[in-house]
């Protein structure tokens, strides 16, 4: 039957059998990859913020829970458990790593073969195919749908390893939905807009509202290892769990968007003042400089900028200039 379905038993009794244990030998190995990466990249000069190690580690931490403690066994008796693994591998473990920035990583902390064979599967058409927005939202919310609505979630419970791959599935496809909806690592194909990850995410969002509506109807258990309250219970945590993630979707992906139309005006104001100087400067420059004839360099238009007339070496070569030229 499983085990009770409490905080002390999910953070307790962590799974041992051959899949737990080699999905968290797995992890250990992403883990430190992940480490020792970040670590060469500062070896190197360069800045890697501690807010992605973080966001990643996290996100490792949670696909381990999902994986290994105790919700494995309560879901067996709990469809609520279930419903919190699954959320879990789909909701709250990819954008964690996808926050991390791995594939970002990799670019700059790896040798250059590893680099060319990285750079080469994000261009490749198969991987353009997978990551295709629509491919990526059936993988995200049509595979749930399947899951929840036919009999495979009933045969999957009574096969632990056809669930154990299904949960792979749940977590690769979610990486794949997550990871253009985040928008830090680089995309080589489909990028999406800002309004176009809030629309991404509003349609999914009804897509589990209308899940978790159609799991609270059903009469009957949606697994023979459950029961009819506890299917309405799981349905309702998946129907309320939409909400939030929905909103908490919403206002990371609007400061994105605010930010960058801010950056945007910022960096157009400030051509904008540049070439104004620069038009300035060259009406305000005296006949008595005289000038080469060509366009001036950035470190010459301050100068002038500051000091009012031509730089030395600047009126020297226009000097010599004048004297190679016949006389007339």
């Amino acid at each position: 039957m499983g085990a009770p379905f409490t905080f002390q038993t999910i953070f307790s009794d962590w799974q041992w059998s051959i899949f737990p244990a080699t999905a968290a030998i797995v992890l250990l190995f992403i883990t430190i990859w992940y480490l020792r990466s970040a670590w060469l990249v500062r070896l190197r000069g360069h800045h890697w913020s501690s807010w992605r190690t973080t966001a990643f580690l996290a996100g490792i931490f949670t696909v381990d829970i999902a994986l290994q403690s105790g919700i494995v066994q309560s879901s067996m008796a709990h469809f609520g458990a279930h419903v919190l693994q699954h959320l879990l591998l789909m909701v709250v473990a990819p954008p964690l790593l996808a926050l991390g920035a791995p594939s970002t990583l990799l670019l700059q902390s790896s040798a250059r073969r590893v680099k060319t064979r990285w750079l080469a599967v994000l261009r490749s058409p198969s991987f353009a195919a997978l990551s295709h927005p629509l491919v990526t939202f059936f993988l995200y919310f049509g595979t749930m749908a399947i899951f929840f609505l036919t009999p495979l979630i009933n045969v999957a419970m009574h096969h632990e390893s056809l669930m154990d791959l299904i949960n792979i599935s749940f977590l690769l496809g979610a990486t794949l939905y997550w990871w253009p909806m985040i928008g830090i690592d680089p995309i080589v194909h489909w990028k999406m807009d800002y309004g176009a990850r809030m629309l991404n995410i509003l349609l999914g969002s009804a897509v589990e509202a209308f899940l978790g509506i159609a799991i609270i109807a059903e009469s009957h258990p949606i697994a023979s290892m459950y029961t009819v309250n506890d299917t309405h219970s799981g349905g309702a945590l998946l129907w309320i769990s939409t909400e939030f993630v929905t909103l908490g979707a919403f206002v990371p992906i609007y400061v994105q968007w605010f930010r960058s139309d801010q950056r945007a005006g910022d960096r157009s104001d400030l051509a904008l003042l540049r070439r104004h100087r620069a038009n300035n400067q060259r009406e305000q420059l005296s006949p008595s400089d005289n000038l080469v004839e060509r366009s001036l360099t950035p470190w010459e238009l301050e100068w002038i900028a500051r000091t009012g007339h031509a730089p030395q070496e600047l009126r020297l070569s226009a000097n010599h200039l004048d004297a190679q030229r016949p006389q007339t």
